[in-house]
């Protein structure tokens, strides 16, 4: 099947990945990995995986993520049809999506803030990494998303999660302080077309401009919303540097933050880039990382550890 590239699309992502740009397009033509986390707060990884491989599943483990697999007879086998889904005892995510709540790190007894947080794949994964203790307020703008949150919390037994419907932009005007905060802002999806060749259909100049300024917003809300010395971890599914090194300079310039350098083990990745369209970045914006699709065959991702 041949896949229609919108110009625009080709124009600035041959300009951004150059030689590699055949690379990334080549992945609008691989087989999708579907790919599952454990939820310890039900089921610890080994009795999870020997249920599973007796139906039928064939798991490998995600290098960068002892509780995440990949499930390599995807169509034939789908995970989400087995009962050990229903009972939460694990949660189908995108396998780059896991990376950013590794970043942030939470731990027990911690308050967390999750800004855009709905439907709640790094929510929920947070709650386990926390083992349900702490607090984590989880916001997000549409109810029609938060009841999806809410559903996968109560599906996988999570106790520390308080939902609320709020605009993440106005939040700072609470004036409630966290000492780590995830902002996985909404972004146009550009790193996803591994897993969804719509994308081409929605993506546009147009809607990265109005996203990044979006974003920005969000980001200062956040920083408002933040501990001194208390750690922020943006992040994106886009490989746009308009919403991803544009906003983290923003972040440094005008808001004074810092990036803090981030190491992920057995991931391939990249440092951020610091000139784009004539636009010069900070150097700092070097420490993110930058996730390709045809790096690890996953959705892209852009991460950003910033310290208040």
């Amino acid at each position: 099947m041949e896949i229609k590239i919108p110009q625009s699309f080709e124009q600035k992502f041959s300009k951004l990945l150059g030689n590699e740009y055949s690379n990334f397009i080549s992945v609008l033509y691989v087989k999708p990995r579907k790919s599952i986390r454990v939820n310890t707060i039900k089921i610890s990884k080994n009795e999870l995986i020997k249920r599973l491989k007796k139906k039928g599943l064939k798991l490998k483990q995600v290098p960068w993520y002892e509780l995440g697999f990949w499930v390599e007879n995807y169509p034939e086998v789908d995970p989400a049809k087995s009962l050990e889904f229903f009972l939460g005892y694990f949660y189908i995510q995108e396998a780059s999506s896991m990376i950013p709540p590794l970043v942030l790190d939470p731990k027990k007894n911690e308050y967390i803030l999750d800004m855009c947080a709905a439907p709640g794949s790094k929510t929920t994964q947070m709650a386990q990494m926390m083992e349900n203790q702490g607090i984590i307020l989880a916001l997000d703008d549409s109810l029609k998303r938060l009841q999806a949150l809410r559903v996968n919390i109560q599906r996988l037994g999570i106790k520390n999660v308080v939902v609320a419907l709020i605009d993440a932009r106005k939040f700072w005007k609470k004036g409630i302080k966290f000492e780590k905060i995830l902002l996985d802002v909404p972004c146009s999806a550009s790193g996803t077309i591994i897993s969804t060749y719509s994308v081409l259909n929605t993506w546009s100049p147009g809607l990265v401009k109005k996203l990044s300024k979006l974003q920005k917003q969000l980001i200062i809300s956040a920083y408002k919303s933040l501990e001194n010395d208390g750690i922020l971890v943006y992040s994106t599914c886009s490989i746009d540097p308009e919403e991803n090194e544009e906003v983290i300079d923003f972040a440094i310039r005008k808001l004074g933050m810092e990036v803090v350098g981030t190491k992920i083990r057995n991931l391939r990745y990249r440092e951020g880039i610091t000139e784009w369209n004539g636009k010069k970045y900070d150097k700092q914006v070097r420490n993110c990382i930058r996730i390709y699709p045809h790096d690890n065959y996953t959705e892209g991702f852009f991460i950003c550890k910033l310290k208040k």
